[in-house]
């Protein structure tokens, strides 16, 4: 396993994060362009989100993960965005950023949730491997006739 340099999202990081976004076909569907995503990912620097981004051993961005420490009910870790660059898969980035935001989150809140697409089989592969559970689907939330699966996974005991 390549072991990325896990580090917060610079500006300079934005353009490369907007790229993976806008030729991933899943966000295609949701109507993300480079344009959206830069500016999405800009306006996230600048109120100050918590954004990592993976580095790899040439200084390439090869994924990143937005989390927010409070986004779900005001209460549980929300992870919004999480996604890696094409030819990096395969190579654990997306584990190494999950690890990541859930070891930024464990001291803060109790759990974290996401949100996964219904028609998103990997991805939904790709959360219960790593301790999310299906807690609910919320239809019709971003596009009409995609449900929006609910995911929770427990960091700690409860406070």
């Amino acid at each position: 396993m390549q072991r990325a340099n896990i580090r917060p999202m610079e500006q300079s990081d934005v353009a490369a994060c907007a790229a993976l976004m806008a030729d991933t076909p899943l966000w295609q569907r949701y109507g993300v362009t480079f344009a959206s995503a830069t500016e999405r990912l800009s306006a996230g620097l600048r109120s100050g989100a918590v954004i990592l981004v993976a580095e790899g051993p040439r200084g390439e961005v090869q994924g990143f993960v937005w989390l927010v420490v409070r986004g779900a009910f005001d209460r549980s870790g929300y992870i919004p965005l999480i996604g890696v660059d094409e030819a990096s898969r395969g190579q654990k980035i997306g584990q190494q950023l999950l690890r990541a935001a859930e070891d930024h989150l464990r001291s803060l809140v109790a759990d974290v949730f996401l949100l996964c697409s219904d028609f998103n089989l990997d991805a939904q592969r790709f959360y219960e491997r790593h301790g999310y559970v299906k807690v609910g689907a919320i239809p019709d939330y971003v596009l009409p006739g995609v449900a929006e699966l609910i995911y929770r996974k427990r960091l700690s005991p409860m406070h």
